[in-house]
C-alpha cells in the first residue's frame, strides 16, 4: 500500500511516497529536489516511519532535478536510517545525476551530514542573485544580437538590393502612419496639462507669459520625443515581439531557415529601418500636437493669443532646442525595434512564452529608452547644448 508523505500538488516542486513490501520499505522520489524545497522535505523525511522494517530502498527513478542541497539531504537521510541499523539501498539513479550523487557521497565520507534549510533572507538574496545573473546573460545575448543586426545592416548597405522595400514601406505605415491618432491625442492632452500646471505655478509670480517658454523647452527637448518613444514601445515594440514570437511557435522561422533565408534580413531589418525612419517624424508630430494643446490652453486660461504665443515661442527657442529631441528619436527607435525583435526570437514553443516575452519587451524597451535619454541629457549638458 502506497502512503503519500508529501502530497504532489501543481504548486509543489518535490515530493516522495513510501510503499511497504513485507519487511522492506521503498521511498520513491519525485519532482525537483532543490534548495528551495529543502526545508519542507527535511521535515517530511524526518517523519518517515520505519518500524518493523529491516531494509529501505531509495528509488531515484522518478526524480526530476537534483542540486547539491537535495543530494546532501538524501545522504543525511540515508545515514540516519543506517544509524537505525537498517539496510539502505539506492536504486535507479539516472545517469545524469549519478556524478553528483557519487561526488557528494565521496566528499562527505566519514563526516556527519547536517542540512541547514535556508532562511527567508537567504532565499531572498538567492533570488536577487539569480535575477542579476539572468539580467547579465540577457544583456550579453542582446549585445550579440546587436552585432548580428549591425553586420547584416552593413551587408545590406553594401548591397542595397537585399533590402526588402515592400516590407520596409509596410513597417513605416504600421509603426508611423497608424500611430498618428493615439500619439496626437495623447501629445495634445500632455500639452494642455503642462500649460495648465505651469500657468498655475507661474501665476503666483506674475510670470504667466513664461508658460510658453516652459512648454517650448519641455516638449521640444524631452516630452515630445519621450512620449512618442514610449507609445511606440507599447504599440509597435510589443507587436514586433508578438508577430515574430507567433511565427516561431508556428515553426515559420524554422521553415525560413530551412529555405536558406536570413531571418535577420527578412524579419528584423525591415522593422528596425522602418521604425528608425518613422519615429523622428512621429516625434515632430508629437511636438506640434503638444504645442498646439499648450497654445489652446494658454489662450483660454491666460488670454495669450495665438500670435502672441508664437512670438514668445520664437524667443524661447535656441538653435538646438528643436534638434535635441529629433536627434534622440532614431536612437530610441533602434532600441525599441532591436529589443522587440530580440525578444520575439527568444520565444519558446508555447503561447505563454509569447505573452511573457511581449511584456518583457515593452518593459525592457522603455527602461533602455529612459536610460538612453538620461545619457543624452548628460552629453548635451557637457556639450553645452
Amino acid at each position: 500500500m502506497a502512503i503519500s508523505i508529501t502530497q504532489p500538488r501543481p504548486d509543489t516542486a518535490a515530493w516522495f511516497d513510501t510503499r511497504r513490501e513485507g519487511g522492506s520499505i521503498r521511498v520513491s522520489l519525485h519532482g525537483n529536489w532543490v534548495l528551495a524545497e529543502a526545508r519542507r522535505l527535511d521535515l517530511a523525511l524526518r517523519t518517515v516511519s520505519t518500524e518493523g522494517c529491516r531494509e529501505v530502498v531509495i528509488d531515484y527513478g522518478a526524480l526530476g532535478r537534483l542540486d547539491t542541497t537535495g543530494a546532501w539531504l538524501l545522504l543525511r537521510t540515508r545515514r540516519a536510517l543506517e544509524g537505525q541499523h537498517l539496510s539502505v539501498t539506492v536504486a535507479n539513479v539516472p545517469e545524469a545525476l549519478r556524478p553528483l550523487v557519487e561526488t557528494i557521497e565521496h566528499e562527505c565520507q566519514g563526516a556527519p551530514v547536517e542540512i541547514r534549510p535556508p532562511d527567508n533572507l537567504t532565499l531572498f538574496l538567492e533570488r536577487i542573485g539569480r535575477n542579476v545573473v539572468e539580467m547579465g546573460r540577457w544583456g550579453l545575448d542582446l549585445l550579440e544580437f546587436f552585432g548580428r543586426v549591425a553586420y547584416d545592416a552593413v551587408a545590406t548597405i553594401l548591397r542595397p538590393r537585399r533590402l526588402r522595400v515592400a516590407a520596409l514601406v509596410h513597417q513605416i505605415e504600421e509603426t508611423g502612419l497608424n500611430a498618428l491618432p493615439i500619439l496626437g491625442l495623447l501629445s495634445f492632452l500632455i500639452g494642455v496639462v503642462f500649460a495648465f500646471q505651469g500657468a498655475d505655478q507661474l501665476r503666483r509670480f506674475g510670470a504667466e507669459v513664461f508658460t510658453v517658454n516652459l512648454l517650448a523647452v519641455s516638449i521640444l527637448r524631452e516630452i515630445g520625443g519621450l512620449m512618442a518613444a514610449i507609445i511606440v514601445a507599447g504599440r509597435s515594440g510589443s507587436a514586433f515581439t508578438a508577430q515574430i514570437g507567433t511565427m516561431k511557435v508556428n515553426e515559420e522561422i524554422d521553415a525560413l531557415e530551412t529555405l536558406g533565408m536570413n531571418t535577420v534580413e527578412v524579419l528584423v531589418l525591415p522593422r528596425v529601418v522602418g521604425l528608425v525612419v518613422a519615429l523622428p517624424l512621429l516625434t515632430f508630430y508629437a511636438n506640434v500636437m503638444g504645442l498646439t494643446g499648450g497654445a489652446i490652453m494658454s489662450y483660454f486660461d491666460l488670454g495669450i493669443t495665438i500670435p502672441a504665443f508664437l512670438r514668445q515661442l520664437q524667443g524661447a527657442l535656441s538653435d538646438w532646442t528643436f534638434w535635441v529631441g529629433i536627434i534622440k528619436a532614431p536612437v530610441f527607435a533602434f532600441i525599441i525595434a532591436l529589443v522587440g525583435c530580440f525578444e520575439g526570437l527568444r520565444v519558446e514553443r508555447n503561447a505563454g512564452s509569447v505573452g511573457r516575452m511581449t511584456t518583457q519587451s515593452v518593459v525592457a524597451s522603455i527602461f533602455l529608452v529612459i536610460i538612453a535619454d538620461a545619457m543624452f541629457s548628460v552629453m548635451f549638458d557637457l556639450l553645452d547644448i
